[in-house]
């Protein structure tokens, strides 16, 4: 934890995603989405590359894992922020945390979408649940070195 954050703070990453549809979109929600629709079945971006990719399209084309300036709508927060509230109807598991952990609460939805794309898998390995995760067992993390998509 940085000196800047808090022991309460929560990532809004851990929150479920809810199906039911806002009256309006704000404009980064909206692109948040759209991106998240596009990620081929078995692929993965991490909010990271969400926030990074969106820069870069509006900035000229960098691609995730580039240094970016400012970020213009959010960042990493932002994006878990809106995969949060409005994420329940596009496929909010292909959307995860920069570990590779599977979104806590929703471990077992989340792996049997992977399993059934075929998203390759990290086996468990003793580290225990993530962090913040109620699962009771050691599950898989996704394998972002050959899970992750580039947005191309």
């Amino acid at each position: 934890m940085s000196t800047d954050e808090s022991p309460t703070d929560e990532s809004p990453t851990d929150e479920p995603p809810t199906d039911e549809p806002p009256a309006a979109l704000p404009p980064f929600a909206e692109l948040v989405l759209e991106l998240a629709e596009r990620i081929p079945a078995g692929r993965v971006m991490t909010y990271g590359d969400v926030a990074e990719y969106l820069e870069g399209e509006r900035s000229g084309a960098t691609p995730p894992g580039a240094a970016v300036g400012r970020r213009v709508g959010g960042g990493p927060r932002q994006v878990g922020r809106v995969m949060a509230l409005y994420g329940g109807s596009v496929p909010w598991w292909r959307v995860v945390r920069a570990d590779g952990a599977l979104l806590p609460g929703h471990e077992l939805r989340a792996l049997a979408h992977y399993r059934d794309e075929g998203t390759p898998l990290r086996p468990a390995r003793g580290r225990g649940p993530a962090r913040g995760s109620a699962a009771a067992e050691d599950l898989p993390r996704v394998d972002l070195s050959r899970a992750r998509w580039d947005g191309r």
